[in-house]
């Protein structure tokens, strides 16, 4: 019996699957892995595209009503926070929320203001290991 039948055979026949790659694809989620691997991280991470928006995603635009930044910067932010809150966790543990001082992108602030992110570790699409970094109210 392979592992699809026993599922199968105890949960019923599988109605719907999503993929990670397939979150990729569809711009759900972003693969940042190359500039996690540069921030050291070990395995491939993601960011979704709600966090994305509110953490990193700057324009031109924003730059002349607000404060210049860019994008690759603030990635940087959001990663090197993250892998300090990895590497600095006491005990292993699947999710770890964490903090950061980032500018709202909203058209006026100039300030930071502290927010919140959870990375979550789990399996991937092959039960290989991956990190997803979100919001604290996603999942």
């Amino acid at each position: 019996m392979n592992d699809n039948q026993a599922t199968d055979s105890l949960f019923g026949e599988v109605i719907y699957t999503y993929s990670r790659a397939q979150a990729i694809e569809d711009g759900v989620l972003v693969d940042v892995s190359e500039t996690a691997r540069e921030a050291g991280f070990r395995w491939p991470v993601a960011i979704t595209q709600v966090a994305w928006e509110d953490c990193i995603a700057w324009t031109e635009g924003d730059n002349k009503l607000q404060v210049y930044q860019d994008e690759s910067g603030r990635l940087w932010d959001v990663l090197w926070m993250a892998f300090h809150a990895i590497t600095s966790a006491s005990t292993n543990r699947s999710q770890t929320l964490y903090e950061l001082y980032r500018v709202p992108r909203d058209g006026k602030s100039t300030e930071a203001r502290l927010t919140k992110l959870k990375l979550v570790a789990g399996p991937g699409d092959h039960a290989e290991p991956v990190i997803t970094i979100m919001l604290p109210t996603e999942d």
